[in-house]
C-alpha cells in the first residue's frame, strides 16, 4: 500500500522536512530536479536533443529552471520560457536563486511570441508553470500560455502535476496542460488519479526527492492505493481443510429474465475461493443457474414462503450479497426490508438493492451489521439526489460523505474506483482498464467482495482488496482478449491469473 496526498498535505510535508529535519528548501529542489531528469532520460532512453521548459514564478518554476540546467549538462539543447515573469507575477526566493544559476550558465531564454509562433520544434515540452499548491482558477494571459503549450508538438511532460489540475480532487481549474507523462515527487497526488485530472496528467511516475514518511510526523495521509504486495492479505489456504473452511456465501440475486447477474456473481465468488455458495432466486432461473453454475446450491420458493426461506438462509450464511438483478418491484422491496432487518453477517448491497434504498434511505438505519455498498455514479446520483456530473467530479468526497453519514463502506465505481471506509482510510484503485465497462462487471465485483467477506476478511479490508483484485482480473483478461471484446465472463476467468501471480 502506498499513500496519496493532497496539495495541503504535500505542503506540510515540505515544511516538516525543512523545519523539523533541517533540509533546506533549495536542497530539496535540487534533489527533485535531479530525480526528474533521471526519470525523464530513462523514459526516453536518452533520445532527446531539444527541450522547452515553461516556468512559472514559484517553486515549480524553480524546479523547471534547475531541470533546464541539469538537462543542459546532459548535452540537450534547452530553452527556457519564463512565463510567470512575463505575466508580472512575484517570484519566490528559490526561483530567484535558480534563475541566477541559469543566467550564469547562459541558458537561452525564449519569449512567448517565439514559442507561440512555432518557430522551433522540441523533442520534449516540459510544464513547470504551477505546482501542487494551486487552488485558484487560471485565467487571462496564463491560461493562454497553457493553450500555447498544448498546441506545440512533441512529448509533453509535467513537473509534479499538470498545471491547472487541482491536486486535491482532479478538477480543472479553468484550463490545464495536457501531459503525456507526469513525473511527481515523493508521493502521488490525489488529483492525478481522479477524473478529470487523470486524463490531463497522463501516466504518473513517482520519484524520490528526499521527503519520506518521517515527514508525516504524527499525521498520516488518509488516502491510499493498493499494490501487488497487498495480495498477501488474501485469505490463506491450509492443507487440512474442507469446503466449509472457506466460508458460506449467500447471494440473493436475479429475477425473471435477469439470471445473468446471479450467474456472474456466484461464479466470481467461487473463483475467488469460496467454499460454499447458495443462490436465492426465483424459480424461473433454476435451469439456467444449474446449467451455468452447477457448483452453486439453488434456493427458490413460492412467493408466499419466500420470506421464511430468506430468513433461514440469512441464518446459514457467513456473508451475504444482495441486489444484482432483483428488480425494483414489490417482491424485491419486501426482500430488502427482510435483509436489512435480519442480516447479522457482513452484507454487500449492489445494483437494484441500491435503487430501492435510494427511495427509502431510512432502511440503512435498520441494519445491524457491516455494510458495503457498491454504486456506480448513476446509482450514487439516485442515493444522494445529486447529478451524475457532480458525482464524477467529486468522487472521493461523495464516497466519504456517504460512508460517514450512514456508517457504511462505500465503493463508488468509476475508472479509478474510490472505496471510503466510514471511520478509516479511503482507497483509490489503480488496477483495471476500460474493457471492464461491460454488462455484468459489477456483478463480478460483488461476488469477489462477498467471497472475501465469507472467508473471514474484515469489511474494511475486503472492499478495497476486492476492488483491486477485480481490476487485476480485468487486466489479465485484457492480455487475452483486448478491451473491445471483453465480457464479464472474461473477467471471471482473469481471477485465475491473479491467483497465479
Amino acid at each position: 500500500m502506498r499513500y496519496l496526498v493532497s496539495g495541503k498535505e504535500m505542503k506540510l510535508l515540505d515544511q516538516n522536512t525543512s523545519q523539523v529535519f533541517h533540509v533546506p528548501e533549495l536542497v530539496l529542489m535540487e534533489q527533485a530536479s535531479m530525480a526528474f531528469v533521471q526519470k525523464l532520460l530513462l523514459l526516453k532512453q536518452n533520445k532527446l536533443s531539444t527541450a522547452l521548459i515553461a516556468c512559472g514564478s514559484g517553486n515549480n518554476g524553480g524546479d523547471g529552471l534547475a531541470i533546464a540546467r541539469l538537462l543542459r549538462e546532459q548535452g540537450i539543447f534547452v530553452f527556457v520560457w519564463l512565463a510567470g515573469e512575463e505575466e508580472g507575477h512575484r517570484t519566490s526566493p528559490s526561483y530567484d536563486t535558480q534563475k541566477q544559476i541559469c543566467s550564469a550558465y547562459r541558458i537561452p531564454v525564449v519569449q512567448k511570441e517565439k514559442v507561440s509562433a512555432g518557430e522551433a520544434s522540441y523533442d520534449v515540452v516540459i510544464d513547470a508553470l504551477f505546482g501542487t499548491g494551486l487552488s485558484r482558477e487560471i485565467s487571462g494571459a496564463l491560461a493562454n500560455d497553457i493553450d500555447v503549450l498544448n498546441q506545440l508538438s512533441g512529448w509533453k511532460v509535467a513537473v509534479d502535476i499538470a498545471s491547472g489540475i487541482s491536486s486535491d480532487d482532479g478538477a480543472v481549474l479553468g484550463t490545464a496542460f495536457r501531459a503525456d507523462d507526469t513525473i511527481t515527487f515523493s508521493f502521488g497526488k490525489k488529483g492525478q488519479y481522479l477524473w478529470p485530472g487523470n486524463e490531463y496528467c497522463g501516466k504518473v511516475h513517482v520519484v524520490s526527492m528526499g521527503i519520506t514518511q518521517e515527514s508525516w510526523l504524527d499525521d498520516k495521509p488518509h488516502t491510499a492505493v493498493l499494490e501487488p504486495e497487498d495480495l498477501k492479505k488474501l485469505p490463506s489456504r491450509m492443507a487440512h481443510t474442507n469446503k466449509g473452511s472457506y466460508g458460506k456465501l449467500l447471494i440473493i440475486a436475479g429475477s425473471v429474465n435477469m439470471s445473468g447477474a446471479a450467474c456472474f456473481c456466484a461464479k466470481a465468488a467461487y473463483r475467488m475461493g469460496s467454499g460454499l455458495v447458495r443462490v436465492f432466486t426465483c424459480e424461473q432461473n433454476r435451469l439456467i443457474l444449474q446449467t451455468k453454475v452447477p457448483e452453486a446450491v439453488l434456493v427458490t420458493g413460492q412467493e408466499n414462503e419466500e420470506e421464511t426461506l430468506l430468513a433461514e438462509q440469512l441464518q446459514w450464511a457467513d456473508a451475504v450479497v444482495f441486489g444484482p438483478g432483483i428488480g425494483t418491484g414489490q417482491r424485491a422491496r419486501r426482500m430488502t426490508s427482510t435483509v436489512l432487518e435480519q442480516c447479522r453477517v457482513p452484507l454487500v448491497l449492489d445494483a437494484d438493492a441500491l435503487n430501492i434504498i435510494a427511495d427509502q434511505p431510512e432502511l440503512l438505519q435498520q441494519a445491524k451489521t457491516d455494510i458495503i455498498l457498491t454504486p456506480h455514479p448513476g446509482e450514487m446520483s439516485r442515493l444522494t439526489k445529486k447529478p451524475v456530473s457532480e458525482i464524477l467530479t467529486t468522487l472521493e468526497q461523495s464516497a466519504e460523505t456517504f460512508a460517514k453519514r450512514f456508517h457504511v463502506i462505500c465503493v463508488l465505481k468509476d475508472f479509478h474506483t474510490v472505496t471510503a471506509v466510514s471511520d478509516g482510510m479511503t482507497y483509490v484503485n489503480l488496477s483495471g482498464n476500460n474493457g471492464m465497462a461491460t454488462a455484468g462487471s459489477g456483478d463480478v465485483l460483488a461476488g469477489v467482495i462477498g467471497s472475501l467477506l465469507a472467508q473471514g476478511m474484515k469489511a474494511e479490508e475486503a472492499a478495497p482488496l476486492g476492488v483491486y483484485v477485480h481490476g487485476l482480473a480485468g487486466d489479465a483478461a485484457k492480455e487475452k482478449c483486448g478491451v473491445r471484446g471483453m465480457m464479464a465472463s472474461d473477467i471471471i476467468e482473469g481471477l485465475k491469473e491473479v491467483e497465479k501471480s
